[in-house]
């Protein structure tokens, strides 16, 4: 069994560091539009940004805790279309990979 200890460390650090910013979205998100309807304007357009931004944010911790979950019961590595190992430089360069190379076409 290969030691991925490395990516998942950096995994973990990555998926604490979306979690924050995520939190960090989700209370600007919850503040009260301000009484000027201009200023609403600006509020709402800034909020469907961020919006936005959370939903990709939310999509990278999901591919990260199942990546972490991989690791942890052994299939990590492991390409999910032909079963071949996927090359160590490319999960170091993408940790959240599921396909190994010639699969991620």
């Amino acid at each position: 069994m290969t030691d991925y200890s490395d990516l998942s460390d950096r995994l973990r650090t990555r998926l604490n560091d979306l979690l924050e910013r995520a939190e960090i979205i989700e209370d600007d998100l919850r503040h009260p539009l301000e009484a000027d309807s201009s200023e609403q304007a600006v509020d709402l357009a800034d909020d469907e940004a961020l919006e936005g931004v959370d939903e990709i944010l939310r999509a990278e911790i999901v591919q990260i805790r199942y990546a972490l979950q991989r690791i942890e019961n052994g299939t990590y590595g492991v390409c999910s279309s032909c079963g071949k190992e996927i090359a160590r430089a490319r999960l170091e360069a993408r940790p959240i990979a599921t396909r190994c190379i010639d699969c991620a076409d």
